[in-house]
């Protein structure tokens, strides 16, 4: 039976490296991106070899009607992985409204109409699965990333109570909170700066896009079928 997963943010490090693992496991994919055409042709392009249907979708989810666009191109679906996220960095004093609007709607009201959304086709199939990309922060919140920090927590809060609401649906809800990782998240940080981070973290290393999404395509699996309601921390040790 075809499988079908809609990944979010898939120009991104990691919704891309998510991409390129769930090819190889048989997945047809809907590519959502918004800016960054050149990288999903790109990936398009890589992952020709694979006999798998491949749907590029172009929304801003920074918007109300940019998750309208998404759901409206989803025909079948097995698996929803929200990777999409903006992370600007600085004092919360200096954010502008229109930033924190966009923080808001891009990772909590986005995710939340999504998963409303597009459950009753998940739910035609007797095991689906929903991964949302939350983050260390998420967890234990980060000086000049107090934005970032609040939402990421709103989707870890939302994904334990709909977990629960739906665990006997045969859906399954969880989250995957990344330390650091190397992606244009990053960019704006020196070379000092990273080197700085690495030395907090216990293994000494940034993690790389594919080792987040090795943990997402395993919560898509049969073998995490009794998974449900819980954050995984794939943060080489840095917050347990």
């Amino acid at each position: 039976m075809k499988k079908y997963a809609l990944i979010t943010g898939a120009s991104g490090g990691i919704g891309a490296a998510t991409a390129r693992r769930l090819a190889r496991a048989g997945w047809n994919l809907y590519l959502h991106y918004y800016q960054n055409e050149e990288r999903i042709n790109d990936l398009l392009t890589e992952l020709k070899s694979f006999d798998i249907e491949m749907i590029p979708i172009c929304a801003d989810l920074t918007t109300e009607n940019g998750v309208h666009i998404v759901c409206n191109s989803i025909f079948n679906l097995n698996a929803i992985v929200y990777t999409s996220g903006i992370a600007p960095y600085g004092l919360f004093v200096d954010l502008s409204e229109q930033t924190i609007d966009e923080m808001l709607q891009i990772h909590v009201k986005s995710p939340l109409v999504m998963v409303q959304k597009l459950l009753p086709q998940l739910m035609k199939t007797p095991e689906s699965s929903i991964v949302l990309i939350s983050s260390i922060w998420g967890q234990t919140g980060a000086a000049c990333e107090v934005m970032y920090s609040t939402v990421k927590g709103a989707q870890i809060a939302f994904m334990k109570a709909i977990g629960k609401e739906i665990a006997r649906s045969g859906t399954r809800v969880n989250c995957v909170a990344p330390g650091a990782v190397k992606t244009n998240m990053l960019s704006g940080f020196s070379q000092e700066e990273l080197d700085m981070l690495e030395s907090e973290i216990p293994v000494g290393r940034l993690a790389e896009p594919e080792e987040i999404s090795d943990v997402i395509s395993f919560l898509l699996s049969k073998e995490s079928s009794y998974i449900t309601g819980q954050v995984i921390g794939v943060n080489g040790g840095w917050y347990t």
